[in-house]
């Protein structure tokens, strides 16, 4: 056993009232025979407005004394005298004390002030109310407290909150910042939603008050400011509010001055880029939509030659260079507007680097996520290739037109879609796109799987003669899927297209044939190139609701029961593809996950696909028809479960 482990624990410290008349001072006391300082007058008013935040430590009168003895506490007792010779209490004011008697614990009184438990900050919080609402100014409460001027003000943004929030922040359920970030949002039936939301156990919703806070504000941290710059924007007038607290970014109180600030820079070093060939659109919209009728530079790159490809490298190699050395400048001062407008002109050969035969028609320029300035190249768009029927069968007579194409069948019954009710053709090929590049990428990671899918083509070209020809030594046409104006999800089809790329580039080095570099892989390799490139041939998007394929839902849905397709393994509902669904809908996605507030239909439509995205990825949760499975309700959802237990290799 240590010394520490022998040490007695220290008696807990008696608290008790006596009523004023019962108080004196000790004489024990080092300042005993002091005379009253000028501000005992400031201490006792602000006792009189807050009352005693402070218990006096005291030890039973001796003698002729009174029954308690202030060792700790002479001015508190001082200021409380004074208020009685006013008439303000009377001698049977109640007054707390600690009540020390052991003769160790009554001389460290003496040596050491406040030796008491130290007071909540709530209650100084409260006391700081009670003293304004008395009329008394920052100074003296700063004066009588102990504080400085800054933190009683920083304090006294506090007092306004509803006594339950400093319930909460005395119980611990809230933390100081948190109750700074309440009491920044002003509306009082909001801040005591969020009460009630943590007294009851749910934790406080920093992400839901931030994006509220910045709902409609410009500060700092606007992906506008770094080009405009502090200088620039003070020499135009703008002004700046500094956060009461010091912790969240200044406030730009003027941001029609800062969007047309940035307009204005952005457009003056866009127009040392382009030439007269190419239309310049400006937007100070971070996400801004793209121009009608236009489409930008593809993701395809096994279109291009040995040549080209090592253009494009070189190209995304300038554009990363200039990227790295406009990152290191200051943007808002003119010293980088070089660095500004080499960045811009590397995208711009980047962009067109993707198809360098489609000439580059307009450039887009808008605030950057990561960056100061971000820019895309569009051109007009390219006819979409015809292809075959997506669920008829493609007339294929065969040699000597004696083979006419048979319908396949699947072992699946295809139900109608239920998620196509009121829906609309927009936000429905929205939906069929994403599940296509989800289940992409749920084969490309089951090579078993996507074997089956290879053989089952292979029977339906050549013994159900489904397609026609290629041009190739093998009758199998297959097309990476793709589409239009539409964006890579990274972390799905993104994924398979950038491991396909990593694959071309190892060809190329090994200085072998297709055939022979394929034939030197290992089996493994091999097998998960085969998934690859069967996951990227998958399409099953429909254009409008009127248009579903019920035979390709119904074998989607059998290849997602056979690779246990789950999106939430990879990917959550984003905002691009949430702000293509309605408030109504946003609200069922809610409810699903059992996140319904109050609030939430009260949000504006952006400020409500923000709470979705962030419920979404904390829960691991997407609508079910994106991973090819239905939505199943009551009795029928038990028996899926039962059949999923039954069944482990159908389970996601």
């Amino acid at each position: 056993m240590n010394e520490l482990q022998t040490q007695a624990v220290p008696a807990a410290r008696v608290r008790q009232t006596f009523a004023l008349r019962d108080l004196g001072i000790a004489p024990e006391n080092m300042r005993f025979d002091e005379a009253p300082d000028d501000e005992i007058p400031l201490l006792a008013a602000t006792i009189q407005a807050a009352g005693l935040m402070q218990p006096l430590t005291v030890r039973p009168g001796r003698r002729k004394e009174k029954p308690a003895m202030a060792l700790d506490g002479r001015r508190r007792l001082l200021a409380l005298e004074l208020l009685r010779a006013e008439g303000v209490v009377d001698d049977a004011y109640p007054v707390e004390v600690f009540v020390e008697t052991e003769p160790g614990r009554q001389a460290a009184a003496i040596v050491l002030t406040n030796t008491a438990a130290p007071v909540h900050v709530a209650d100084v919080i409260a006391a700081i109310g009670k003293m304004l609402k008395a009329r008394l100014e920052v100074s003296a409460i700063a004066g009588a407290l102990g504080y400085g001027e800054a933190e009683v003000r920083r304090l006294a943004a506090l007092s306004d909150l509803a006594p339950r929030a400093l319930q909460a922040l005395k119980s611990g359920k809230l933390t100081l910042r948190q109750a700074k970030l309440l009491a920044r949002l002003g509306d009082a039936d909001a801040q005591a939603e969020i009460v009630d939301h943590v007294l009851q156990g749910y934790g406080f919703p920093d992400y839901r008050v931030s994006e509220a806070l910045d709902q409609g504000q410009a500060t700092r941290a606007d992906r506008r400011f770094p080009l405009v710059g502090a200088e620039r924007y003070g020499a135009a007038g703008g002004r700046i509010e500094a956060d009461l607290f010091g912790e969240r970014p200044d406030v730009l109180l003027d941001a029609g001055l800062l969007d047309s600030l940035w307009i204005a820079r952005a457009k003056a070093l866009a127009d040392r880029v382009v030439g007269a060939e190419i239309a310049l659109h400006i937007t100070s919209e971070p996400d801004p939509n793209w121009p009608e009728g236009l489409e930008s530079y593809g993701w395809d790159e096994e279109s291009l030659d040995e040549s080209q490809s090592a253009a494009l490298d070189a190209a995304k190699a300038a554009e990363a260079a200039a990227a790295e050395a406009l990152a290191a400048t200051d943007p808002s001062g003119d010293e980088a507007d070089e660095a500004v407008t080499a960045y811009l002109a590397a995208r711009l050969v980047r962009d067109q680097a993707h198809e360098p035969g489609r000439p580059v028609t307009l450039l887009l320029v808008h605030p950057g996520r990561n960056r100061v300035i971000a820019a895309q190249a569009f051109a007009p768009a390219a006819p979409e290739p015809e292809v075959a029927l997506a669920d008829g069968a493609e007339v294929d007579q065969g040699e000597g037109g004696s083979s006419p194409a048979v319908a396949v069948t699947s072992v699946v019954e295809a139900a109608a879609p239920a998620e196509v009710d009121g829906v609309n053709h927009a936000l429905h090929d929205v939906r069929t796109d994403l599940a296509t590049r989800a289940l992409i990428r749920a084969v490309a990671d089951h090579p078993a799987t996507a074997l089956t899918a290879l053989i089952a083509q292979l029977f339906a070209v050549e013994v159900l003669h489904q397609r026609g020809r290629g041009e190739g030594p093998s009758t199998i046409v297959a097309e990476a899927y793709g589409r239009p104006r539409a964006r890579v999800i990274e972390v799905l089809d993104g994924e398979v297209r950038q491991r396909l790329a990593e694959r071309r580039t190892a060809w190329r080095e090994s200085g072998l044939s297709v055939i022979a570099w394929i034939d030197g892989l290992a089996a493994e390799a091999r097998m998960a190139l085969l998934a690859e490139l069967v996951a990227l041939s998958l399409d099953l998007r429909e254009e409008r609701t009127t248009s579903t394929r019920a035979q390709a839902r119904a074998q989607a849905a059998e290849l997602a029961a056979l690779c246990g397709a789950e999106v939430t393994a990879h990917w959550t509902p984003d905002d691009v593809y949430l702000r293509a669904h309605s408030k109504p809908q946003l609200l069922a996605m809610l409810e699903a996950m059992d996140e319904t507030s109050l609030t939430a239909k009260t949000l504006k439509k952006e400020e409500l696909v923000a709470v979705v995205v962030e419920a979404a990825a904390r829960r691991r949760w997407a609508p079910a028809f994106l991973s090819w499975r239905a939505e199943v309700a009551g009795s029928e959802a038990e028996e899926a479960e039962a059949s999923e237990g039954e069944a482990p290799a159908l389970a996601a």
